[in-house]
């Protein structure tokens, strides 16, 4: 294990122990590393490692703080993940939706309320008359997701299907004529959310979410 990585494991574990808590500043560079018996640079560079994470914020004067620890912020390397991978991985990632977005359907149709499925309503009718397919896309699945009453889960589910992976991908569905279907889909989904059905609802997502997967591992090369 490198310095630097060691150092980020301190700091990780002040945090999971409750030395340090969500929006507490931390001690300066020199404090810290005196105290682990680092380097300062290796300090500086574990900080700037944990800040891209998400896990620690610099403040401009004020010094570096613990973020307030939410899974959106934590889980971003997924969406990121969905954006840039290419070929059998892209593949993967399409996998791993089928397996936790129909989870987060299901848990929608026990706790949405009566207001977001309103909320979803409108939504999808908006997308019916609007041209930007991939954006109305991720709009339904993160909202779905939202639904789910886990901001963990949800977390990952808006990264795994984030705009720019749909920009991706859309072009081609577009272009085969799939995107009433799509749309079927979506409004399948919607009314086993209404019905309050998990069963139901987790079947419509993982129809759709496999259609995805078949339509992409058939033309895997164009991604590759």
């Amino acid at each position: 294990m490198t310095v630097t990585r060691r150092a980020v494991e301190r700091i990780k574990a002040m945090i999971a122990d409750g030395t340090l808590h969500p929006g507490q500043r931390l001690p300066t560079e020199r404090e810290l590393a005196a105290g682990m018996g680092l380097s300062r640079s290796s300090m500086r560079e574990a900080i700037r490692v944990l800040t891209t994470l998400g896990v620690l914020e610099a403040r401009h004067g004020a010094g570096v703080y613990v973020t307030e620890l939410r899974p959106r912020d934590l889980l971003e390397p997924f969406s990121v993940l969905a954006e840039i991978s290419r070929g059998r991985t892209l593949l993967e990632v399409v996998q791993v939706r089928r397996i936790v977005e129909p989870a987060a359907t299901a848990l929608a149709a026990v706790h949405a309320t009566d207001r977001q499925l309103g909320e979803l309503a409108a939504l999808l009718e908006r997308a019916d008359g609007e041209g930007e397919a991939a954006a109305a896309d991720a709009a339904f699945h993160r909202a779905v997701a939202a639904m789910s009453g886990n901001a963990t889960l949800a977390a990952v589910v808006d990264g795994l299907s984030s705009p720019a992976f749909g920009a991706r991908v859309w072009p081609g569905r577009q272009e085969e004529g799939m995107v009433e279907r799509l749309r079927a889909d979506h409004r399948r989904i919607h009314r086993a959310l209404l019905s309050r059905d998990p069963d139901a609802a987790r079947a419509a997502a993982t129809l759709h979410v496999l259609e995805l997967e078949d339509w992409l591992r058939a033309r895997l090369s164009d991604f590759s």
